[in-house]
């Protein structure tokens, strides 16, 4: 079926690991421009991944770009690893491990009993390495410059939270929650709850509301299927 880029699409696209969000989108814009002859075309994505992460990314063209803040106030569900035993300062593989903890009275039942007591609504701190607003400037700003700043908490609900494997040092899960939630913050909160550390060291974003990672496009393969021959 032939799509209509500037009538409206709704594009499912398995972001790749390193990429930004906005990446994605310059990337397939500069595709439709140069390759398709689209000269003027507005393009947005529903809903940041952070670089490290891969998965699943809306974007949105033409009119259907008016859905964007619809399909961000969906539930997301991820994949991914927390590593124990240690932490970074942006709780993910974004910078250098700062602390180490030992693992030693950390049992497999601790674990998953801690993973529980995580579900339902709560309040979260965003991360100092996040695009969080504040005085005008985004939050990472501050970190990178080694400002200080504070970041109010924000609700959050977090429906589900599956330890799906227990290889130690690393937790591998699955995770249903809210719009606004962030994940790396998650990892920071987990291993303090443990009384130890823990950072996020894999990310997949598998579902926003009823659109699943499994009927995305590899991006390549969607420039492919566009190009003539």
């Amino acid at each position: 079926m032939p799509f209509d880029f500037s009538e409206g699409e709704i594009l499912l696209i398995n972001k790749p690991y390193q990429w930004t969000s906005f990446d994605v989108v310059n990337n397939f814009r500069y595709f439709l421009k140069s390759k398709q002859g689209i000269k003027k075309i507005k393009i947005g994505h529903a809903g940041t991944l952070d670089p490290l992460a891969t998965g699943l990314l809306i974007l949105c063209t033409g009119k259907f770009t008016k859905k964007i803040e619809e399909f961000k106030a969906f539930d997301k569900e991820y994949t991914g690893v927390f590593t124990l035993g240690a932490t970074t300062p942006s709780f993910d593989l974004e910078t250098e491990i700062d602390h180490r903890f030992p693992l030693n009275r950390i049992s497999e039942q601790r674990i998953r009993e801690t993973a529980l007591r995580f579900t339902g609504e709560q309040m979260q701190v965003p991360p100092r390495f996040s695009a969080v607003k504040i005085k005008g400037k985004r939050a990472y700003e501050f970190a990178r410059g080694e400002e200080e700043v504070k970041l109010a908490p924000r609700p959050v609900e977090i429906s589900a939270f599956e330890i799906t494997r227990i290889e130690m040092p690393d937790l591998h899960f699955r995770i249903v929650c809210s719009k606004g939630t962030y994940i790396r913050a998650l990892a920071r909160d987990f291993g303090q709850r443990l009384k130890n550390g823990a950072y996020l060291s894999a990310l997949c974003r598998t579902r926003i509301g009823p659109y699943h990672i499994r009927d995305a496009w590899e991006l390549e393969d969607l420039k492919s299927s566009l190009s003539p021959g």
